[in-house]
């Protein structure tokens, strides 16, 4: 059964409560498991998939462009992509010089995109992160190019400050260009200060859509994670948890423990549905690399949340 759909931004773009972020696909979850996931997130009601060119470059022996594979691999079965809303991006580190957000490079890399995806169009292409060397104006006319020659749909921003993204959205609207239609900003219940400061009146005020990564913290928030010896316990954990094992981060887990009870859920159901029911949110992204995590995200896209929790949520969240 579907969920309902948000529009992201003013693109037209209608997608589930939450993204599956394809960064796993080919790295932790070898090529049948990402299928099998895929498929289960379509029958799950989801529709909405994000990766990018660089995925997963950062493993040993990978190149760039193995997430992209197998999603194109998964879309070559047929009877997909029409149910799929497709995003990705371009701008990190390919080596051989392949960075950044220069004409020649964007136009590169949306077919080299293309072409690992088996599809002739691309729902929403992301700048995945700013380049300060290349006027906006290039960078907006050449997304331009690619949507009216039907590559590209619609187009968005990640890693961003909000400085760029106003300046971005301005140059849009003064050039009559494409704007950004969405915003990929680190966000979850630990990572709030930026984003609230800073970037959440901006898109409010200029209907930006949100699809925020690291929604559970790197897999903190599921509560897997409360020592030093539990962050040694997967690759992810190893990279990136240990910043969150203090004061605070264990405050949080508390307050989901203590949700997750009341409401008859995981902490990381808790935390998504957290997320979701903020107004700026569009659709956290969020990974699952087993069919059990998948149908957490599904009970966690239909959790609602009342009042009180999250109250209790915000308090133990905030930042001092």
């Amino acid at each position: 059964m579907s969920l309902p759909t948000r529009e992201l931004g003013r693109s037209g773009l209608q997608v589930s409560p939450l993204a599956f972020g394809g960064n796993v696909f080919g790295w932790t979850v070898d090529a049948a498991q990402s299928l099998r996931l895929l498929d289960a997130w379509l029958d799950a009601g989801f529709n909405f998939v994000d990766t990018a060119d660089v995925y997963s470059r950062w493993a040993p022996g990978h190149q760039g462009g193995e997430s992209e594979t197998l999603i194109g691999q998964w879309l070559a079965q047929g009877g997909r992509r029409q149910r799929v809303v497709l995003a990705t991006k371009v701008g990190m580190d390919m080596g051989d010089g392949r960075v950044g957000l220069r004409p020649e490079h964007i136009r590169r890399s949306v077919d080299a995109s293309l072409q690992r995806l088996r599809t002739d169009y691309i729902d929403l292409y992301q700048s995945h992160q700013d380049d300060e060397q290349v006027p906006i104006e290039d960078v907006l006319g050449t997304y331009s190019d690619l949507i009216q020659a039907g590559k590209v749909r619609a187009i968005g921003a990640s890693n961003f400050s909000a400085a760029r993204l106003a300046q971005a959205l301005e140059v849009s609207q003064h050039h009559r260009l494409p704007r950004y239609e969405s915003l990929q900003p680190l966000y979850n219940l630990y990572d709030r200060a930026v984003f609230e400061r800073e970037l959440e009146p901006l898109v409010l005020e200029h209907g930006v859509g949100v699809i925020n990564y690291y929604a559970l913290a790197a897999g903190f928030l599921t509560g897997k994670y409360r020592s030093a010896a539990d962050a040694h316990k997967s690759t992810r954990g190893q990279r990136t948890v240990e910043k969150y094992l203090n004061e605070r981060g264990l405050r949080i887990l508390v307050a989901l423990d203590e949700a997750a009870q009341r409401h008859g859920a995981t902490p990381s159901e808790v935390a998504l549905a957290w997320q979701i029911a903020r107004p700026a949110i569009t659709a956290p992204i969020a990974s699952a690399t087993s069919l059990d995590q998948l149908a957490q995200l599904r009970r966690a896209a239909e959790l609602q949340l009342d009042a009180a929790t999250i109250a209790r949520l915000d308090a133990a969240s905030a930042e001092a």
